[in-house]
């Protein structure tokens, strides 16, 4: 690519929104030059609006930037026309559609619409082919007049991610029957301040509100098909267990599968190895192997392999026969990397190598 995207980042001061920009440091395609936020961190420069909680600095380039009001109504010299949304749900659901409305490319983390029927929810190894639905969404008011045709495209839960990674070869090859899981999410997947020290120190939460209802209804839908303008559901059974345990960053998830064939231990771990359906798009945050296996019995382990692939790769390993279906493993992915920051990021770059990206957002 020849050209830059001016970005704006809405719920910047969050901790996804800190990923974003931490991630967005340096980037071949994206430049941040737009920033939004609560009211009380309107007008402030971004490194005094934020209480910055990750392990790097914040870059200098966006230290200094302003702090815009949250809304495309108060912003009279406009906003950028890509936006990444970091926002709670039930702020995401009247603030996103205002941006689309506006005309923005709004590239969202949160759950909002994840199950709307024309916005596309994405992981681009899986499911890329459903960026298709863009062009039915219509976020403009009757009567408004809005020449720009915005739209929202959003990523998964960040348990979905990981597991759907590790599922999307077999499921291909193999045909994929029914899904048990049970998760140990780190609590930086709560946000800041997340769950209280009394709560999770020495202790596992088996309750996260709605997480279990996401994580079922949001692998069927990434593993289905686009027929017809619409996603068919992939027909399978599949059941979670969601648990919060005291680790900062990395879901871990235990697995069982029931596949349509049998397939010995060895296809199953080609399936994994050779699936690479992003390698010829060069895309920047793209891992070259997005799932890898470590064969180590007791791997994978968060602070062991959450960064492989720089966070963007789901690591499986413990790869066994299932006495109850037919294989069981482990899969460990980052929750803030590759489960939310990471993930919209890698959308907007395929979204850009697909030339959906308005080309009045570039710059020389």
């Amino acid at each position: 690519m020849q050209t830059t995207y001016n970005i704006g980042i809405l719920g910047a001061t969050g901790m996804v929104g800190q990923r974003f920009i931490q991630l967005l440091e340096n980037h071949p395609w994206f430049r941040v030059t737009w920033l939004a936020a609560s009211d009380r961190s309107s007008g402030k420069p971004y490194a005094d609006a934020v209480r910055w909680k990750l392990d790097t600095p914040i870059p200098p380039s966006v230290a200094k930037l302003p702090v815009s009001p949250a809304t495309p109504e108060q912003n009279p010299n406009g906003v950028p026309e890509i936006i990444f949304a970091a926002l709670d749900t039930d702020i995401a659901r009247d603030l996103e559609p205002r941006f689309a409305a506006a005309g923005c490319a709004v590239i969202s983390n949160s759950s909002a619409f994840r199950m709307q029927a024309d916005v596309p929810l994405v992981i681009p190894e899986v499911n890329a082919d459903h960026l298709a639905l863009i062009p039915q969404q219509n976020w403009n008011a009757p009567g408004k007049g809005v020449q720009k045709r915005g739209y929202i495209v959003t990523n998964p839960n960040c348990s979905a991610i990981g597991l759907v990674l590790a599922l999307k070869p077999l499921a291909e090859r193999f045909g994929l029957r029914s899904v048990f899981v049970s998760t140990m999410q780190a609590v930086s997947g709560a946000g800041y301040p997340g769950v209280p020290s009394l709560d999770i120190l020495g202790n596992v939460v088996p309750f996260i509100r709605n997480e279990e209802e996401k994580l079922e209804a949001e692998t069927r839908r990434l593993l289905g098909k686009l027929e017809n303008s619409q996603v068919t559901p992939l027909d399978a059974r599949v059941s979670a267990h969601c648990n919060r345990v005291a680790v900062e960053d990395g879901h871990t998830e235990s697995v069982s599968i029931e596949l349509a064939s049998k397939p010995t231990r060895e296809e199953i771990l080609a399936a994994w190895r050779e699936f690479q359906p992003l390698r010829a798009n060069n895309l920047p945050t793209a891992p070259e192997q997005p799932v890898e296996y470590n064969p180590a019995e007791d791997r994978p382990q968060p602070r062991l392999d959450r960064m492989r692939g720089r966070g963007m790769a789901a690591t499986v390993g413990r790869l066994r026969p299932c006495s109850l279906l037919d294989w069981k493993f482990t899969v460990l992915s980052h929750n803030t990397i590759r489960g939310a920051a990471g993930a919209a990021l890698l959308n907007a770059e395929l979204l850009a190598s697909q030339g959906k990206l308005s080309p009045s957002g570039k710059t020389s």
